[in-house]
């Protein structure tokens, strides 16, 4: 060591929003992670043990604090490094190494596949105009649900799991109880194109799960009472077809179209908000930072201590709110201009970053489950990171050979999947950016993937008519 090197620093530590939890401290300059977390859990006065990531001017400390420190902080003892700690997930999702079962049944190619919000079941919708259920214990067939004239082409479970509603290309919805397999009130009709999204009102808002959203090619979105089978209200302002369809936390409905423009709608009495415009071609596709959370409102995460008997509601009005905190809902949308928008569609029409780098259309966003990661998939065979409050271009993913159609988050944000039309699918690991596992098994293309709300599982559809789990 230099003699006009110091050997220790002068640090606080802070949190993300900025807090500052600790006065100065001297810390040795070969301070490690471990030690941190340490000194983090005690002075945050921490009962068990949480996981810290930390960080200085954004970059992350992986062996110890000398690493991230430039030349003005080494030398200097007056100068204050500030320690940015990050709460990871208590539980960690084991990655995805092999396929356990494929499940044969559907007699054309399989379009989505959704795991239900507590992980107990899975379905899908295919080609063969069926909805099917499969029981996951048993990996089994459950019910083959027939009834849609057409491809069934979308598919959602209520926030319940009690419900599930299926959208075909003629138009007609359809919802059906997830015990019996059995259709739910008459068929719904109103439509007069085929169906391009389905999504359920959020559970700390219409706790009943009654309440849909549907929208179609035909440029209407209609909302709909499950249990009466009765449109109550018509949303029309698109002028071409709607791809995408988002209920926020709020009560807002977010309507991303071919005509360029994401819409923003007040669900109860169905009066436009506001219109997004930034984009130069069909907007494809849309992700909201709340999306997990709203997912798996009734469900308690793998390591929380919430009762059963506890109120569900209240707890999802909570989760719910911690994670809008800080800068609200906000929302990614993906075009076939080659670029992502980041807007926060609650108070502002402007944008709050554009995402450019990918060289052909974006098929598909999704915000991770802890909101501060965005990652893009794309024709261009890559999947991007990105800042999710920032916007900032955080790295890129490579490794398929041909279009990835579809990406989904493990449960604690660290694993990402993909499938693609080169047939396989691709486990990411988000931190290290590298190939963590694939997952070969299809023999053609894979249109639909989903990782199960509770981590064990992933479920996968394509082209060869076989689900594999």
């Amino acid at each position: 060591m230099t003699e006009d090197a110091v050997s220790t620093v002068l640090a606080r530590f802070k949190s993300e929003t900025g807090e500052t939890v600790s006065n100065m401290m001297d810390l040795p300059r070969d301070v490690t992670v471990n030690h941190l977390q340490l000194i983090c859990n005690s002075l945050l006065k921490q009962d068990e043990t949480v996981p810290y990531a930390f960080f200085v001017d954004d970059k992350e400390i992986t062996g110890n604090l000398d690493e991230c420190l430039d030349a003005k902080q080494k030398f200097s003892t007056e100068h204050v490094v500030d320690i940015v700690y990050q709460e990871q997930a208590v539980f960690k999702v084991r990655p995805i190494t092999r396929c356990t079962s494929s499940l044969p049944g559907h007699a054309e190619a399989v379009i989505s596949v959704q795991f239900s919000p507590d992980s107990r079941k899975l379905a899908s919708g295919s080609g063969d105009t069926t909805v099917r259920f499969w029981d996951l214990d048993m990996q089994t067939p459950l019910h083959t649900c027939e009834g849609h004239k057409n491809w069934v082409l979308c598919i959602a479970w209520s926030p319940n799991s009690k419900y599930l509603v299926s959208g075909c290309k003629n138009g007609m919805i359809m919802s059906w109880n997830v015990e019996t397999g059995k259709r739910v009130g008459p068929p719904m009709t109103g439509h007069k194109q085929w169906i391009t999204a389905l999504c359920w009102a959020p559970y700390h808002l219409s706790p009943e799960c009654r309440i849909f959203a549907s929208s179609s090619k035909d440029g209407d979105i209609r909302i709909w009472d499950v249990i009466l089978g009765q449109c109550q209200r018509s949303l029309t302002s698109h002028t071409r077809s709607i791809t995408c369809l988002k209920w926020g936390g709020t009560g807002l409905l977010y309507s991303s179209s071919q005509d360029r423009t994401i819409k923003v709608w007040r669900a109860d009495d169905g009066v436009l908000c506001r219109t997004l415009e930034g984009h130069a071609h069909w907007v494809n596709t849309l992700a909201l930072s709340t999306d997990y959370v709203i997912k798996t409102a009734m469900v308690p995460l793998p390591c929380s201590n919430v009762d059963k008997t506890d109120n569900v509601l209240a707890e999802a009005k909570k989760r719910y709110e911690a994670v809008v905190a800080n800068g609200g809902e906000r929302l990614i949308s993906g075009s076939d201009d080659f670029t992502l928008f980041l807007w926060a569609p609650e108070s502002s029409k402007n944008s709050i970053a554009r995402m450019t780098g990918h060289q052909q259309l974006i098929n598909c966003v999704q915000f991770s489950p802890d909101t501060r990661i965005a990652a893009s998939a794309s024709f261009d065979k890559s999947i991007k990171l990105w800042d999710g409050k920032t916007g900032q271009f955080l790295g890129t993913m490579r490794g398929h050979v041909q279009a990835v159609y579809m990406i989904c988050w493990s449960a604690d944000s660290r694993l990402l999947v993909s499938g693609s039309a080169d047939s396989t699918l691709k486990v990411w690991d988000v931190k290290a950016k590298k190939l963590q596992g694939d997952l070969p098994g299809h023999a053609d293309e894979v249109f639909a993937v989903d990782w199960s709300p509770d981590g064990h599982k992933v479920a996968s559809g394509g082209k060869d008519k076989v689900l594999r789990l």
